[in-house]
């Protein structure tokens, strides 16, 4: 099932009947009288993110620090059956259950037995990652968990009486952060450590036979159909791939994707093949895909999953930002950031459609010759970024005490 028909089911069904379940929430959790205090040690907990690989890495710190807080706990991660691999990586999550969205009957079949496993084991606490899913909201309530946290919006405050615990989602922040306060709503001294080393379980996979060496460059030109016009052109990263193999011919350059996307990055390097050019999009496998991005010198990306899996390998990135704002979902310190701020920017977490529709003039402001520099300073001062491996993220102390919003339940 593709996005636009995801985007059209949860705005014109799932939409009207949350709305509609909220009023017999609200009556049934005054009627009675549930205890909803989070300072108790819980036994069962589940997270929930439907979508977003780059969501769930960034959600890492915040499942570090639930299962410091609880160490007993059972943690169950509920996604899509496309991050069940990579979620298995992940040890401080004990359990992990997914749902097909590949077709509507897939779909309703697959959540109805996601449900089940969640009631035969009822959560204690269910924590929705999903900031604007209408869906998740009713599998929200379908969990009948005594405590449900969510994030609070403006334009879905309907939510309030779903969720017994609601957290203020802001932009302004880096989205690690945002997760991360879900967690201080339950131990207040909760800190970040980072986010979770995922290359540690790949440590003994050897890279794809066509990369013979770590003397390498991997480029990612792709973007979920989520956010498409997150893309830098296809045209540009095709001459900034001459450029490069031009300038450094001991390098070679490799091309990433998912299955998905390898037409896509078929077309993109069209009519152009060069010894030291590999394409490797559509014929790797997750643990590969870790191993090739932690072991390469360099990672030129557009805001998406792979950007996230450099971050988590510590490796030197190169990111290109344009819809998306790089303070809430850019923030590394082993990354140069590479952003044009047009008056519309950022604008995905506020439209469905964009208001370019899709013609993305913050992406197109990007010029070739900004992002070789980057490439060039990189390399003639790569000293500076000689221990980025064993980097780890700065922690940014907030305010967290008691900030919770909607707690309506109570």
């Amino acid at each position: 099932m593709n996005t636009k028909r995801q985007l059209w089911i949860d705005r014109l069904i799932a939409k009207p009947i949350a709305f509609c379940l909220n009023f017999l929430v609200r009556l049934m959790g005054k009627i009675l009288s549930i205890d909803h205090r989070l300072d108790v040690p819980f036994q069962r907990i589940v997270i929930c993110k439907f979508k977003g690989l780059g969501s769930i890495i960034q959600a890492t710190p915040m499942i570090q620090a639930l299962r410091e807080t609880y160490p007993g706990a059972e943690i169950t991660f509920l996604s899509t059956k496309s991050n069940a691999t990579f979620l298995s990586k992940i040890d401080v999550i004990d359990k992990v259950i997914t749902v097909d969205d590949s077709s509507s009957w897939r779909l309703i079949a697959s959540l109805s037995k996601a449900i089940f496993k969640m009631l035969r084991n009822r959560p204690e606490v269910y924590i929705d990652l999903e900031i604007y899913s209408n869906f998740s909201t009713l599998v929200t309530i379908a969990t009948l968990a005594k405590n449900r946290i969510g994030f609070y919006l403006r334009s879905s405050s309907f939510r309030m009486g779903i969720y017994t615990h609601m957290m203020y989602y802001n932009t302004n922040v880096p989205i690690s952060e945002v997760y991360l306060q879900i967690a201080r709503l339950m131990n207040p001294s909760a800190n970040s450590s980072g986010l979770f080393p995922i290359f540690k379980s790949t440590a003994d996979l050897a890279l794809p036979k066509e990369i013979q060496n770590d003397n390498y460059i991997v480029i990612n030109p792709n973007a979920s159909d989520l956010r498409i016009e997150r893309r830098w052109a296809g045209q540009k990263f095709k001459q900034l791939t001459e450029q490069i193999l031009a300038d450094y011919p001991e390098k070679k350059v490799v091309f990433i994707g998912a299955p998905s996307e390898a037409s896509y990055v078929k077309e993109v390097l069209m009519d152009y093949s060069h010894p030291n050019l590999v394409n490797l999009a559509g014929k790797t496998t997750v643990d590969e895909l870790i191993q090739l991005i932690y072991k390469a010198e360099l990672v030129i990306t557009n805001d998406t999953g792979p950007m996230h899996i450099a971050f988590a390998c510590n490796t030197p990135t190169i990111a290109l930002f344009g819809p998306c704002s790089p303070d809430q979902y850019g923030w590394n310190a082993n990354t140069k950031i590479i952003y044009k701020q047009v008056y519309c920017s950022p604008c995905v977490h506020e439209f469905i459609t964009p208001p370019c529709k899709g013609n993305n003039s913050c992406m197109q402001l990007i010029t070739l010759q900004e992002v070789m520099e980057e490439v060039n300073e990189f390399y003639q001062n790569s000293a500076k970024f000689s221990d980025t491996k064993n980097n780890s993220k700065k922690n940014i102390n907030y305010n967290h005490e008691n900030i919770v919003l909607g707690m309506v339940n109570r």
